[in-house]
C-alpha cells in the first residue's frame, strides 16, 4: 500500500506542473455590429464584457465593429453572437479569430545605435 502510494504521489508532482503548462490561447475576433449612437457602444461595452471568457472588449463606432478578446477555454463565437442577440444587437462574424500571445515584446526594424552611427549622450 505503502508502495502504490508513494507512486501515486510521485506521478502527482510530475504531472502537475505539465498540466499548468498547457494555457488556453485567448483569440480576437472582429464582429459587425449595427452602432447607431455612442449609447449603442456603451450598451455593448456594459453588457458583453461581462459574458464569461471575455478579457477584452473595443466599439469602434465609425466601423461599426466590435473587437473582443476571449479565452476559448471558456466561450466561443457562437455563445458571443447570442449574448449580442440577447441585448437586441446581432452581430455576425467580420474578420476570423487570430490567437493573441501575451508576449508584450514588440519587435522593431530600427537599426541598432552601432549600425546607424549614432553616439550615445553625453550625461553628466
Amino acid at each position: 500500500m505503502k508502495k502504490y502510494l508513494f507512486i501515486f504521489s510521485l506521478l502527482s508532482f510530475v504531472l502537475c506542473p505539465l498540466s499548468l503548462m498547457a494555457k488556453p490561447a485567448k483569440q480576437t475576433v472582429v464582429l459587425s455590429c449595427d452602432l447607431h449612437c455612442q449609447g449603442c457602444c456603451d450598451k455593448v461595452m456594459k453588457n458583453i464584457a461581462y459574458e464569461k471568457g471575455v478579457k477584452d472588449l473595443s466599439c469602434d463606432l465609425k466601423a461599426k465593429t466590435v473587437t473582443v478578446t476571449y479565452d476559448a477555454a471558456k466561450t466561443d463565437i457562437p455563445t458571443l453572437l447570442k449574448a449580442f442577440d440577447k441585448i437586441n444587437k446581432p452581430a455576425q462574424v467580420k474578420e476570423e479569430p487570430v490567437p493573441t500571445t501575451n508576449d508584450k515584446r514588440q519587435t522593431t526594424n530600427r537599426a541598432t545605435d552601432a549600425e546607424s552611427g549614432a553616439s550615445k549622450p553625453n550625461i553628466e
